[in-house]
């Protein structure tokens, strides 16, 4: 065994103490946080995430973040429970996905409750988002970036306006609250994701279909259908998809992290916004160089999808969720 001289001894003390007084922990590293989502590298959301890691190692504070896009790290709906425990740092992620655990979060995919980005926006500094902020809050999850994309229909038979138009179709819809609306409307509902549309439309197991503005383009819909319904000033489709951390992951950092994290956060907000504006343009354009015609949904034709939707959709959420009504009713109230 080893004896330590007591001048020694005292050296070493002295060191300890002039790297604790200096910020210095022996070896200085550098926190890295792991960010995990579901989407390629070429995605606006890996985009958004890129944007945050790099503004956050700009301002050198020690803070690092380790994207990992594609489903690499975790499946998506995998993510959840380790954000929760504090085993994964970040993600990005559709809220409504968690709406299994938290039926308010099924608000963030409803349709014809968001009209459009700006409308979006302002739900983003609204009493109901921050009444989701406190939930998430209270499950150990904080709200880095907001962000919101949207989407619309297309159909092989014609132009999709109003609830009349998709009576007696076969529609894939994306998300629960969509096909009770759309069954309420007499349509028939026929369940898939997304990658399975175009052969789905192309055999005419589908009539129609409802997805995000990028999808619509990636998945070249465009070669099948007759009529594009976008997201315009007026849209029914919109889904939350924030970049949310652990709070326990949060917590440790220091004073000078937190605020470069909230400032580039601040950057690949902008920029989401941005570009979700852009893929519901760009989608109008590739469908129109490519012959399908263009259906704008007019205020009168949003307002009937409304009507129907609080028949339907929004009914079924007050009855599943406490305290459903004053969620909805503070969400409505947003104009």
């Amino acid at each position: 065994m080893k004896i330590f001289s007591s001048s020694l001894k005292a050296s070493v003390a002295a060191l300890a103490m002039a790297a604790t007084a200096f910020g210095m922990s022996g070896i200085a590293s550098a926190t890295t946080l792991k960010l995990s989502h579901q989407w390629s590298t070429s995605d606006v959301r890996n985009k958004v995430a890129e944007i945050i890691a790099k503004e956050v190692k700009a301002a050198d504070v020690d803070l690092d973040i380790q994207i990992f896009p594609s489903g690499s790290l975790f499946k998506a709906k995998e993510q959840w429970t380790p954000m929760e425990r504090g085993q994964l740092d970040m993600i990005i992620y559709p809220l409504a996905y968690a709406g299994g655990r938290h039926p308010e979060f099924n608000l963030t995919l409803m349709p014809a409750l968001i009209k459009n980005h700006d409308h979006a926006n302002r739900m983003n500094k609204s009493e109901f988002m921050a009444r989701l902020e406190k939930i998430l809050n209270d499950s150990g999850v904080v709200t880095v970036a907001h962000g919101w994309l949207a989407g619309g229909f297309a159909s092989t038979k014609g132009c999709i306006r109003t609830p009349d138009d998709v009576k007696g179709l076969q529609i894939r819809a994306a998300g629960k609250s969509f096909e009770q609306m759309l069954q309420g409307a007499g349509a028939s509902i026929a369940a898939m994701p997304s990658s399975e549309i175009y052969p789905a439309l192309q055999t005419g197991v589908l009539d129609a279909a409802n997805t995000s503005s990028s999808s619509f383009v990636s998945y070249r819909l465009y070669e099948q259908v007759k009529c594009y319904t976008p997201a315009g000033n007026n849209a029914l489709w919109f889904m939350y998809q924030p970049v949310l951390m652990s709070k326990k992951s949060y917590d440790a950092l220091n004073d000078a992290q937190k605020d470069a994290l909230a400032a580039a956060a601040k950057k690949a907000e902008a920029y989401y916004d941005a570009e979700g504006r852009k893929e519901d343009a760009t989608s109008v354009d590739v469908f129109k160089e490519n012959g399908v015609e263009i259906a704008d949904l007019t205020d009168e034709d949003f307002q009937k999808w409304q009507d129907l939707a609080k028949k339907t959709s929004y009914a079924e959420f007050v009855k599943e969720t406490p305290g459903g009504q004053e969620l909805l009713d503070l969400a409505l109230s947003v104009k």
